[in-house]
C-alpha cells in the first residue's frame, strides 16, 4: 500500500492571531503577584550560550528592580526551548548565590509556603505544562533589585548541514486569560548581552542571526566561531546640564536565531560522548548518526487532500486561507489530484472525490469555497478522520491539514489522535510555530505516525526552513528503523521508538552501558520497500568525565518517552512515580517534581541532600576543563565508515519547492510583512 502523508500546518492559529491581534508579548520577565502593581523594572539581561559536541548550554543572569514601597512576591516566566532540561535556578540571598533541589511538586510547594509565611528567602520553580517555565520569588525587597540565573541544556541538531539554536524571547500570546492578567515590561533599562561561543570539529563556513544584523560575529578558525550582542544605557557627561530619560537598551520581544552551515561533501559519519566517571560504574552516552545523501528523489504524480478548518474561531480568516488553497492548488500538474473537505462541528466534503487539477476544477471549487462562511465549533477529529479514509492505494497522498488547532468538539484528547494514526498507515508532517505551541501533542503525532515535527520561531528564516522541508518530502526515507548495539552491554536506550528518518535529518540517540571496548553498531530499515543496513564498529571507553550533562539529557529523554506512555494509555502511579524518580536524581524539573532554592542554613534543617548543588559544581568543573582541551573530534567511525555518501545539504540534491510549500509561505510571508520583518 502507498503511504499516505499528512502534511499538517498545525499551529497556524498561532500565525493568524499573529496577524490579526495583539502583537508578540515578551518572556522571561518578572511580575509581581496581585492586580494593579506595576511590573517590576528589568535592570539587566545577560544570556551565555556554548555549542560544542551535539549539545548547548544556556545561562541566562537578570536583574529586576522593585521601585515600590513594600516587599512583594514576585513570578518570573520563561518559555520552554525545545528538548531544554533545566539543570540550574538560582537565586542570590543576602549577595550569594544559592542553587535550588529538585524535590517532588506537591512538597516543594509546601516548604515553599512555609518559608514565604516565615517571612524567608525562597524561590520555588514550577513547569506550566508545556508552555513556561515559572518561578515564584520571595521577598523582592522594597526599593532593592534581585537576581536570578537559569540554565539549561538541550540537545543542538544539524539538518541538512544546516545547524540551529533559538534563544526564546518570544511569548507566543496562547494564553489570553494570562495576557490579560498580566502587563509585561518588555524593556532592559541598564545592560542587555547575548554571547554565544561555537565550537566543532566539522568545518562551519557561515553563521548568521537572519533577525539581528548588528550581532558581531567572528570567525576564529573553521570549526570556532563567536557571536555577541552588548548595549548598555548611557548616562549624562558629569558636566552636562540636561537631565536624560532612562534609556531602553534592548526589547526582549524577538526570538534570537542563529544558524550555522558545514561545508558542503562532509562524510555521513557517527559521533559519540560519554560520561563515565569509575570503571566499575554505569556509563552514560549520547550517540549522533549523520546519514550520508541515499535517499533518492521521489517521483509520479499525488493526490492533495485539503482538510480546512471553517469553525467560527476561523472568522477573518477564512478568506485568507482560501487565498492560500488557491494559489497551492494552481501550482499543482495537471496529472495530480485534489479533494477538499471542510470541518467545524462536523466534516463535509465539498469535491466529489478526487478531481484533477486543471484550472477549470480549481476555478469550479474555489467558487465553492467562497460561498462558505464560518461559524459554530471545532471538531478537528471528524475532519481528520473523513481526511484519510477513501483514498487510492496505488498514489501516493498527502493531506494538509489548516486549522487553528482548538478542537472542542467530539474527540479530543490526545490519546484520540494518536489511536486513530496508530490504525491507519500514515505520514505526519507537523510546524509547531512559536514558544508556546503544544509541541508535546503535535510532536507525538508526527512520532506515531513516522513523520516529524518541525519547530519554526517568527525569527527564523523562513525561506530556508521551507526549503529544509521541501527537501525531505520530495525524497524517500528510511522507515521502520531498527538500531543495535551489541559487545558492550547497553540499556535504557531513548527514544524508545524510533520514527523514520528523513533526508538530511540526524539520529540522537542516549542510553547506559557498562564495561568498555569494541562494539558493534547496526542501523537497519527499510527504503520504498526495499531494506537497507548500514554498520560500524568502535569503543566504549572505560572512564571518561569530560560531559557530565548528558546524564541529564539522557534522563530528559527518557522522561519524554514515560510521558508519551502516559498520554497513550492515561494514568498511571507507577510511570508517575518512574518520572520523580528520574526527574529528582538528574536535577530535573517537570510535571511532578519542582526545584526549590532556600536560605542555605535552612537545606539541613529540613534534611534535604544537596544533590544537585554537587552535580552543578561537577559541570561547571567539566566546562573548564573542556576550554583547556579545545575542541574535540568526536566521530567514533572513522576506522569503519558507516556511511558512503556525503552528508545531504542544500547544494547536492534538495528538492524544489512543491504547491503545499507555496499554501505554507503566503500566510508567513504575510507575517513577515505584518510584523516588518523581511526575508534574508
Amino acid at each position: 500500500m502507498k503511504t499516505l502523508i499528512i502534511v499538517t500546518l498545525s499551529l497556524i492559529a498561532l500565525i493568524f492571531t499573529t496577524l490579526w491581534s495583539t502583537p508578540v508579548h515578551a518572556a522571561g520577565l518578572m511580575a509581581p503577584t496581585g492586580s494593579g502593581i506595576p511590573q517590576l523594572e528589568i535592570r539587566e539581561h545577560h544570556v551565555n550560550v556554548v555549542i560544542e559536541d551535539g549539545y548547548a548550554i544556556t545561562n541566562v543572569e537578570q536583574v529586576f528592580a522593585n521601585p515600590h514601597g513594600s516587599d512583594l512576591e514576585a513570578i518570573y516566566s520563561f518559555p520552554i526551548p525545545q528538548k531544554a532540561a533545566v539543570s540550574e535556578f538560582t537565586y542570590w540571598i543576602d549577595d550569594l548565590p544559592v542553587t535550588g533541589e529538585v524535590l517532588e511538586k506537591q512538597q516543594a510547594r509546601e516548604i515553599y509556603n512555609q518559608e514565604k509565611q516565615a517571612g524567608r528567602e525562597a524561590a520555588l520553580t514550577e513547569q506550566d505544562s508545556y508552555r513556561n517555565f515559572d518561578i515564584a520569588v520571595y521577598p523582592v525587597r522594597a526599593g532593592q533589585d534581585v537576581r536570578i540565573s537559569l540554565t539549561y541544556i538541550q540537545p543542538v541538531h544539524i539538518d541538512t548541514s544546516i545547524g540551529r539554536y533559538v534563544y526564546p524571547l518570544e511569548d507566543g500570546g496562547v494564553d489570553e486569560e494570562r495576557m490579560a492578567f498580566w502587563t509585561y515590561e518588555d524593556a532592559v533599562e541598564e545592560a542587555f548581552s547575548f554571547n554565544l561561543s561555537f565550537r566543532s570539529s566539522w568545518p562551519v563556513d557561515d553563521f548568521r542571526l537572519p533577525q539581528h544584523p548588528l550581532a558581531n560575529i567572528q570567525k576564529l578558525s573553521d570549526g570556532e566561531w563567536s557571536a555577541s550582542m552588548v548595549t548598555e544605557a548611557t548616562t549624562p557627561d558629569d558636566n552636562s546640564t540636561t537631565t536624560a530619560s532612562p534609556a531602553v537598551v534592548h526589547r526582549l520581544d524577538k526570538d534570537i536565531v542563529v544558524y550555522w552551515r558545514q561545508v558542503q561533501g562532509l562524510p555521513g559519519s557517527v559521533e559519540m560522548i560519554t560520561y563515565k566517571q569509575h570503571p566499575g560504574e554505569r556509563g552514560t552516552f549520547m550517540l549522533t548518526l549523520t546519514p550520508g545523501n541515499d535517499l533518492a528523489p521521489i517521483t509520479g504524480g499525488r493526490d492533495w487532500v485539503f482538510v480546512l478548518d471553517f469553525s467560527g474561531s476561523m472568522e477573518g480568516k477564512f478568506q485568507s486561507l482560501i487565498e492560500g488553497v488557491k494559489k497551492g492548488l494552481a501550482k499543482l500538474n495537471p496529472e495530480d489530484r485534489f479533494r477538499i473537505i471542510l470541518f467545524n462541528k462536523q466534516a463535509r466534503e465539498v469535491t466529489s472525490g478526487f478531481e484533477y487539477a486543471v484550472p477549470e476544477n480549481v476555478q469550479n471549487y474555489m467558487q465553492v469555497l467562497e460561498s462558505n462562511h464560518p461559524n459554530s465549533g471545532t471538531n478537528l477529529f471528524a475532519g481528520l478522520n473523513l481526511g484519510i479514509h477513501l483514498l487510492d492505494a496505488d498514489r501516493s497522498s498527502a493531506l494538509v491539514l489548516v486549522t487553528d488547532g482548538v478542537a472542542n468538539l467530539g474527540y479530543t484528547e490526545k490519546a484520540d489522535f494518536l489511536d486513530l494514526l496508530e490504525q491507519t498507515d500514515v505520514r505526519l508532517f507537523t510546524f509547531v510555530l512559536g514558544n508556546n505551541a503544544n509541541r508535546p501533542l503535535l510532536e507525538s503525532m508526527a512520532k506515531t505516525s513516522n513523520g516529524f515535527a518541525m519547530n519554526v520561531s517568527n525569527s527564523d528564516d523562513i525561506g530556508g526552513k521551507l526549503l529544509e522541508a521541501t527537501s525531505k518530502l520530495t525524497h524517500e526515507a528510511l522507515n521502520d528503523i531498527d538500531l543495535k548495539i551489541s559487545g558492550v552491554k547497553v540499556s535504557d536506550l531513548t527514544p524508545e521508538r524510533f520514527s523514520s528518518l528523513y533526508r538530511g535529518q540526524q539520529l540522537i540517540v542516549f542510553g547506559h552501558y557498562w564495561g568498555s571496548g569494541e562494539a558493534s553498531l547496526s542501523l537497519g530499515g527499510r527504503v520504498s520497500g526495499e531494506n537497507r543496513s548500514y554498520t560500524t564498529v568502535f569503543d566504549f571507553p572505560e572512564v571518561s568525565t569530560l560531559h557530565p550533562e548528558i546524564e541529564r539529557l539522557w534522563a530528559f529523554a527518557k522522561i519524554e518517552d514515560l510521558q508519551n506512555r502516559l498520554d497513550y494509555f492515561g494514568e498511571d502511579a507507577d510511570i508517575e512515580q518512574a518520572i520523580t524518580d528520574i526527574a529528582i536524581e538528574n536535577g530535573l524539573v517537570t510535571d511532578y517534581t519542582s526545584m526549590i532554592v532556600l536560605r542555605e542554613e535552612r537545606y539541613q534543617e529540613l534534611g534535604i541532600k544537596r544533590l544537585n548543588r554537587s552535580r552543578v559544581e561537577n559541570e561547571q568543573l567539566a566546562r573548564q576543563e573542556r576550554i583547556v582541551k579545545g575542541i574535540r573530534n568526536n566521530r567514533v567511525d572513522n576506522n569503519q565508515p558507516m556511511y558512503a555518501e556525503p552528508r545531504a545539504s542544500h547544494g547536492n540534491g534538495g528538492g524544489a519547492f512543491d504547491p503545499w510549500m507555496l499554501l505554507l509561505l503566503l500566510p508567513l510571508m504575510m507575517l513577515h510583512l505584518k510584523t516588518g520583518r523581511r526575508f534574508q
